[in-house]
């Protein structure tokens, strides 16, 4: 009889254990899609600032609709984009093409001066403030449930229950780049 004592105590440990970890990888699951959430709702307002901010460079640089054109064609392939991968390089892009807006900029003082780019400036930095605080937040959560399903026992439980590593959110080599602008017309 206290051979089945001992049997059930230990049947019950392992089930505590599974138990436990699983809710513990859920918990970690969910701050990952929060994450992401966070992202996305800034990739939104991102999304959003960007034809306000084209038009009204527009208006002081006409001849450089090839630049403004750049901006808008990635800002419409990232609001397609689906998977982590996808928003990834193409939020690179648009990073890429708004550095190239502000460094127009630069060589349109009317431009730098007008209230309007100003404030559509100012609320762009807010944003991409904003996002790069969700985007370290989401790497910090994947990196969290990614050691969470990797340490053991936990990756035998995260393996039954078929729990897969999640990405990082990273810069592309060409975003940590300096933006090159050529005003040669």
């Amino acid at each position: 009889m206290s051979g089945l004592i001992y049997v059930l105590l230990a049947i019950a440990v392992i089930v505590v254990v599974v138990v436990g970890v699983y809710n513990s990888v859920i918990v970690l699951k969910n701050k990952c899609d929060e994450g992401w959430a966070d992202i996305d709702t800034q990739l939104k307002r991102r999304y959003d600032l960007i034809p306000n901010l084209v038009e009204t460079v527009k208006g002081y640089a006409a001849h450089e609709s090839g630049t403004l054109e750049k901006v808008v064609e990635a800002r419409n392939i990232a609001m397609k984009a689906q998977t982590p991968e996808e928003k990834e390089k193409a939020e690179n892009a648009i990073s890429g093409a708004l550095k190239t807006i502000f460094a127009l900029a630069e060589s349109y003082p009317d431009l730098k001066a007008n209230q309007n780019f100003l404030d559509l400036q100012k609320t762009l930095k807010e944003v991409e403030d904003h996002l790069q605080l969700s985007r370290r937040y989401y790497n910090a959560t994947v990196r969290d449930f990614n050691t969470k399903i990797e340490v053991f026992p936990n990756n035998l439980i995260a393996g039954m229950f078929k729990f897969t590593q999640r990405t990082f959110f990273q810069a592309d080599e060409g975003e940590k780049e300096n933006v090159k602008v050529d005003f040669k017309a």
